[in-house]
């Protein structure tokens, strides 16, 4: 699916480069000309505690409204960017520095349940100081009710789509502003929740009285900072990929290619690991027409041995992860695709993101194991996996994984629980690796060789154990030897997987995966032929007995009532006449 065109507004050579924006120069700036239809206005800015300082504060709201030009600090309605609608709230810190009072909390808050009910992506530009003192704990309690709101978009599965401008600090910032699927941060905006006049903690030594957008993209609290010309941009991209889209048609697709020459144990861990092997980016790039990274676990780490973000594979839209190995040097930035738990709580928010809009979910699985540092274990590495594992098993969204490298234990497995599970001809994928289980067995990592055919590493061995569904094949000498050759291979059987599962309705399909867990190695259990066999008879036998005794009761009862009983128990049928 691509984007609708895009209009273009002539006002955008008006827009300042530098300082805060009004509402109106927003809304010029990032909607469809002429689109913008201001609503939920309806809302009097009250005066709960009659608050005065040098003025009363019915006085400043007046004033606010001569300079802004607007009747409060936030300014609602619906709109399209690039022709698509969308339900929005832009901020004015023209108006008491576009902080939230009741009136502004109230029209955000209905402006996002019309979201819902509409089925419209929402985004909010957000420009604030904060809540309003001069409303107390009444502007206080709007953080409670925006984020209340946003959360019945999340459960609504609505897009929320949020623009952190300069600056976006306080009560905005700690309630829906940081509540957004996707968050993008102008260039050098001031974000945070304590702004630099209100803090009352510093940190020993710090130089600085406030982090920036920056700041946030490198903690992974944003997944983007772009300069304000730039921004309509991104949000029509976003807005296109976070649309629901039709499933890949399987008739229009290739016939499957066969695999040939399947290799199996030490042979397939080399080709597995070959340096020159195409990895998780590698294949994202090629095989999407579009892909928008997310960034951040949104705890402040990025990690960048986890990948992910949106993308169009053909005309579907898909949440894409990927374990990245990049120079596989594991002291290098993406650590040879070891995941920290930072990163697979970053791919948690991501599996959970493609549940709630009802996006397939696409795993790329390269990996020698997680980050398992003593630091990385404090941190919660294995509570973090396990997180995965259970939210993944648990989906109603359809999800297709693809072992494209090395599948290192539990690590691996974390992004591996699909609804189709795809293996490269001459990837690994094994509980450990073989050096780790020649160490255990005996004492020796030089026996890995003999280790690794007695593991099952290959696709052919995984494939007849039934933990994989199908098995992509390579080039000729691997997929190292012609990358763009692998990705022609693998697109197709990409799609495939994903027209299949895209086809089932969500809970059969979670309860497919489910039965699928379970299923295996049932059949490799001793005498499991004789005990099926076994239970067959009882089944059997029960039945027969069940039969028997509905019989004996039938015919007590029908004794009992005087009527007569045939031999099965029911009663037989008369001729002539019959008696009432």
């Amino acid at each position: 699916m691509t984007a609708p065109p895009s209009p273009t507004t002539d006002t955008n050579a008006e827009i300042p480069e530098t300082g805060p924006l009004s509402a109106r120069e927003w809304i010029a700036l990032l909607f469809d000309e002429g689109s913008f239809d201001e609503r939920f206005t309806g809302i009097e800015t009250p005066d709960p505690l009659r608050f005065s300082d040098s003025r009363p504060y019915p006085e400043r709201v007046e004033e606010a409204r001569r300079r802004s030009g607007g009747d409060e600090a936030v300014v609602t309605g619906t709109a399209r960017i690039g022709g698509m609608d969308v339900v929005a709230a832009v901020s004015d810190f023209r108006f008491i520095g576009g902080s939230m009072g009741f009136a502004v909390g109230e029209r955000v808050a209905t402006a996002m349940d019309r979201a819902r009910e509409a089925q419209r992506p929402f985004v909010a530009v957000t420009c604030s100081g904060g809540a309003r003192m001069q409303e107390g704990m009444v502007a206080l309690l709007q953080m409670a009710k925006t984020a209340g709101a946003a959360q019945r978009l999340h459960e609504a599965g609505v897009p929320v789509v949020t623009v952190l401008a300069d600056p976006t600090t306080g009560g905005v910032y700690a309630s829906y502003a940081t509540q957004g699927d996707v968050i993008v941060a102008e260039t050098g905006a001031l974000v945070g929740f304590a702004g630099p006049r209100v803090r009352a903690v510093h940190d020993p030594g710090e130089e600085r009285e406030a982090l920036h957008a920056e700041d946030l993209l490198a903690a992974g609290q944003v997944d983007a900072v772009l300069s304000r010309m730039a921004i309509r941009d991104y949000l029509v991209r976003t807005l296109a990929l976070v649309q629901k889209s039709a499933a890949p048609d399987p008739d229009l697709l290739p016939p499957p290619v066969g695999v040939r020459s399947l290799l199996t144990g030490w042979a397939v861990v080399e080709l597995a690991r070959h340096p020159q092997r195409p990895r998780s980016l590698d294949y994202i790039d090629r095989l999407t027409s579009d892909f928008l990274p997310l960034l951040g676990d949104r705890s402040g780490t990025d990690d960048p041995a986890l990948v992910g973000g949106l993308g169009r594979l053909g005309d579907t839209n898909v949440v894409l992860i990927g374990q990245e190995r990049g120079d596989l040097d594991p002291a290098g930035e993406r650590r040879d695709g070891r995941v920290t738990p930072a990163g697979y709580r970053k791919a948690l928010r991501l599996i959970r993101l493609a549940e709630r809009l009802q996006l397939p979910l696409v795993t790329f699985v390269d990996t020698p194991g997680a980050s398992d540092g003593l630091r990385d274990e404090a941190a919660g590495l294995a509570g973090a996996i396990s997180d995965c594992l259970a939210t993944m098993a648990a989906l109603t969204t359809p999800s297709v994984a693809v072992v494209i490298g090395e599948g290192g234990s539990g690590g691996a497995l974390a992004l591996t629980v699909g609804d189709r599970i795809l293996m490269q001809q001459n990837a690994m994928y094994a509980i450990t690796s073989p050096e780790g289980a020649a160490a255990i067995l005996f004492r020796d990592r030089e026996r890995a060789p003999e280790v690794a055919e007695a593991l099952g590493v290959s696709a052919s061995v995984l494939h007849d154990l039934h933990i994989i569904d199908a098995i992509i094949p390579e080039p000729a000498g691997g997929a190292h030897a012609d990358p763009q050759g692998a990705v022609r291979l693998l697109a197709p059987e990409l799609r495939r997987a994903l027209a299949e599962t895209m086809r089932q309705k969500g809970t059969a399909r979670r309860r497919r995966r489910e039965e699928r867990v379970r299923r295996i190695g049932r059949e490799y259990l001793p005498g499991h032929s004789l005990l099926r066999n076994l239970g067959d008879a009882l089944g059997d036998a029960l039945g027969a007995a069940g039969q028997l005794g509905h019989r004996i009761r039938r015919r007590g009862e029908q004794q009992t009532d005087g009527a007569p009983v045939s031999e099965d128990g029911a009663q037989p049928q008369e001729t002539g006449t019959t008696t009432g």
